[in-house]
Formats: C-alpha cells, sequence, structure tokens
C-alpha cells in the first residue's frame, strides 16, 4: 500500500526506497474522494503513476467502486470493487447500470387501528389525522435499521408502499397499512432497503446501511 494523499495506510511515496529488492505481487493505493468532483483524484493519480513508474510490480490497482466511474485512467491492472458489488450508487455514472443485491424483509408480528388523533411510538411524534390501519413489524434499529428511518422509510407489501409511522424502536416498527387490506399477522413484507434512496431518507450513508445490518437476520444467499 502505498499512501498517494489519504494519510490513512500505507507508505507515503518519500518512503518507497524501502520496497527496493521485493518481489510485489500488487502494489495499490487507496482514492480518498473518488465520489466526489474534487482535484484530490486527479492529484492522486498522478502520484500514483509516478510510483508505478518507480517500483516495480505484477500488477498495479488504485479504483474503488467510485473510482471505476472516473475512466480507465484509474483502472491500472486491478479495479477493487466493493460498495457496487453489493448494489450500491457510488457514483451517478453508475445509476442504471448495478441492481439492487441486498433485501431486507420483516414480518407482521401485530395488526392494529390506531384511533384518530391518538399517536404511535415513542415520543408520540406520530399523530394519527384519521383512524389509521398499522401493522407492527419486527425489525428495528438493534437490527440495523436506525432511527434515522423514523417517519421517512417505507416497506412494501406487493405494489403497495407502506410509510414507517413515528420513531424506529429498539426490535419494532410500525407501518401504515391502509393500502393493503389483505396484510395479516405473519405476513412478510420487504423494506425499502434500495441503497440510494435508503440513503436519502434516513440520512446515513449508503455504506453505513450495509454494514449495520444485524446478526439477528437469517441471511439467505441466492
Amino acid at each position: 500500500m502505498v499512501d498517494t494523499g489519504m494519510n490513512r495506510l500505507g507508505l507515503r511515496p518519500t518512503e518507497i526506497a524501502a520496497l527496493a529488492g521485493l518481489a510485489i505481487d500488487t502494489l495499490h493505493s487507496h482514492l480518498a474522494c473518488a465520489d466526489e468532483e474534487s482535484a484530490m483524484n486527479e492529484m492522486q493519480l498522478e502520484r500514483f503513476r509516478a510510483v508505478t513508474a518507480a517500483v516495480p510490480a505484477r500488477r498495479y490497482s488504485l479504483a474503488n467502486s467510485a473510482g471505476i466511474c472516473l475512466g480507465s485512467d484509474y483502472s491500472f491492472d486491478l479495479v477493487r470493487p466493493g460498495l457496487s458489488l453489493y448494489g450500491g450508487i457510488p457514483r451517478a455514472e453508475a445509476e442504471g447500470n448495478i441492481r439492487q443485491v441486498a433485501r431486507a424483509e420483516a414480518q407482521v408480528v401485530q395488526r392494529r387501528v390506531i384511533p384518530k388523533s391518538e399517536s404511535c411510538g415513542y415520543g408520540a411524534t406520530f399523530i394519527a389525522e384519521r383512524d389509521t390501519e398499522a401493522a407492527i413489524l419486527n425489525i428495528g434499529y438493534a437490527d440495523g435499521y436506525l432511527r434515522g428511518f423514523s417517519s421517512h422509510g417505507s416497506a412494501f407489501a406487493g405494489e403497495y408502499a407502506l410509510p414507517v409511522l413515528g420513531r424506529v424502536s429498539m426490535d419494532l416498527i410500525a407501518v401504515c397499512v391502509d393500502a393493503a387490506p389483505g396484510l395479516k399477522e405473519g405476513d412478510w413484507v420487504e423494506i425499502d432497503y434500495d441503497l440510494p434512496s435508503a440513503s436519502k431518507q434516513s440520512g446515513l450513508s449508503q455504506y453505513e446501511l450495509l454494514t449495520t445490518l444485524g446478526d439477528r437476520f437469517e441471511r439467505r444467499w441466492v
């Protein structure tokens, strides 16, 4: 690892003499601002080019998921996609070319009516404007569905969107099911976990959304 400007891991370019005589399989660096329009991207590219000219290696690598979107100049011999492998959109150029991979589901543990003018959840942040059909789902911030989704997230029962009502609790959320009269206790619904839209809803980064999903989920690999 050569540090071309991120100041996290690796030798600085001024220290590469320490590599003399080593048989290096992969010499790599890491971009700090690849997901942004930043002059630092070009600066790191030029620094890495200078290192590759001075240090022999079997292959060279610079681009992460966002770096791949910066173009072939950043690709060298090997790219290291991370977020994009899990359906994340690292830059606008990737939109339409990456499909959602990680999907989260939760089960209805109770269906109830929230009477008009009554609240739902901690802090009473949701007040029903009318009698509201609600489903309580067995997912919460202990599972990684964090409080940033309070009153912003949603679930899906088929084609029907089910908005989150009030605050996310440790183990439970409430969603409005007025649009899904056939949804019953024991049924499963899909949580809206499309990474770009969920990031906007919650204020969490796409990376956080993936890494906070807890070990209480049953994981099924398809």
